[in-house]
């Protein structure tokens, strides 16, 4: 490794809770960041510590003391994941940045003691992490970019820019975390050509239903779901729903798609047979990503001579779920896209979203603005995160 190289931990925690993601990126540039992956863990959380974090989101009532501890209790954890990471590939970091855990977002201001605010809140102590690790870490990077007049979200178009752009090939690349969101790059597009936004359910109403109906945290593989018969009517009724046809930028949480949206989702399914519900949850996702790219994504995407965008570049944990696959994939033929894995272009599908947050906050250490104004909404670039010292 050349002196003018870093190694940055990236961490993630997405808003299915289902653990921590570590990357470890070799970064290397000053007018332009190039990097490699030099190894990638993820981490469960214990059973009680999920269930803490589950139950803190979108919480209409919470304890102040619990949500404080379990801001120091997820340093600590995030530290730990980092060090046993380190561990495990043989390397020592320079720097981490780190996500944090998502409790609560809302892009669009609201009123709220006689003023309109938009507010974001990710919790995980950047000043535990440091501690134990001796390096600098960059966290709660949503609120620069809220300041500068943005959603705060999303934010991987960054790497997304970076890494998918191509010359003679439009591409959407579409991660499918707990909730499923997009970046459209043009062939040969500027960073301003981007467009990004959050499509709607990504696992989240998957996982929530099979939990609720199978006792279990996720459809593995999406074996349930091959099972099951889709509920065509359901998902046309919901995606008559606001959100869907709400313009960009815009994003979505638990807010929208959690714990209501559920058991309004299951009192629709009715007496379905359990495999059934879990099948539509799934195809709402799929048909949710295809709409959001018919409506909003491509100008010129029915056209038969030449749609805008030919590839899709696929990640997250949904890329895991074959019936959640196979449904888009079917869903995105008859617009002329087919869907590729990230995993081909050299980033494994389930460490994108870490690598993003060890880039963003590489650019950050070097006073580097890294929010996409095109998605966010952003008035202007802005410098993104908080630092916090060994």
């Amino acid at each position: 490794m050349t002196k003018k190289e870093m190694i940055v931990a990236g961490v993630m925690s997405g808003t299915s809770a289902d653990g921590i993601n570590v990357a470890l990126v070799r970064m290397s540039g000053r007018s332009r960041t190039a990097f490699e992956l030099a190894g990638h863990a993820e981490y469960s959380y214990p059973k009680n510590v999920r269930a803490a974090v589950l139950a803190a989101m979108n919480a209409s009532r919470a304890s102040v003391a619990d949500l404080a501890r379990l801001n120091f209790l997820l340093g600590e954890l995030y530290a730990e994941a980092v060090l046993a990471a380190e561990k495990q590939f043989r390397v020592r970091i320079e720097l981490v940045g780190c996500h944090g855990q998502t409790l609560y977002h809302q892009g669009e201001p609201q009123l709220f003691l006689g003023r309109r605010v938009a507010t974001t809140w990710q919790t995980g102590e950047g000043a535990i992490i440091a501690a134990r690790l001796a390096v600098p870490v960059i966290s709660d990077f949503r609120p620069a970019d809220m300041a500068a007049g943005g959603k705060g979200a999303p934010l991987v178009p960054f790497l997304d820019y970076m890494l998918f752009r191509d010359a003679h090939v439009g591409r959407i690349v579409q991660n499918i975390g707990g909730i499923a969101n997009l970046t459209a790059i043009p062939a040969g597009a500027a960073a301003s050509d981007v467009i990004a936004f959050d499509t709607g359910p990504g696992n989240m109403v998957i996982d929530a239903v099979t939990d609720r109906l199978f006792g279990k945290p996720y459809d593995h593989g999406g074996k349930i779901a091959a099972s099951g018969r889709v509920l065509e009517k359901v998902i046309r009724e919901i995606l008559r729903r606001d959100f869907f046809h709400q313009k960009p930028p815009k994003t979505a949480g638990r807010e929208e798609f959690g714990r209501e949206f559920v058991r309004e989702f299951l009192r629709g399914c009715g007496r379905c047979r359990k495999q059934d519900a879990v099948a539509t949850a799934t195809a709402l996702t799929a048909k949710s990503i295809a709409y959001a790219i018919r409506r909003f994504a491509g100008k010129n995407q029915r056209s038969a001579r030449k749609p805008e965008f030919c590839e899709m570049i696929l990640s997250g944990g949904g890329s895991k779920n074959a019936s959640l696959v196979k449904m888009l994939a079917g869903d995105l033929a008859p617009l002329g896209i087919r869907v590729r894995l990230s995993d081909e272009f050299g980033l494994p599908s389930g460490a994108k979203e870490a690598v993003a947050f060890a880039l963003l906050a590489y650019e950050t250490w070097h006073r580097r603005p890294s929010n996409v104004p095109s998605a966010t909404g952003a008035k202007r670039a802005a410098v993104l995160g908080k630092i916090s010292y060994p």
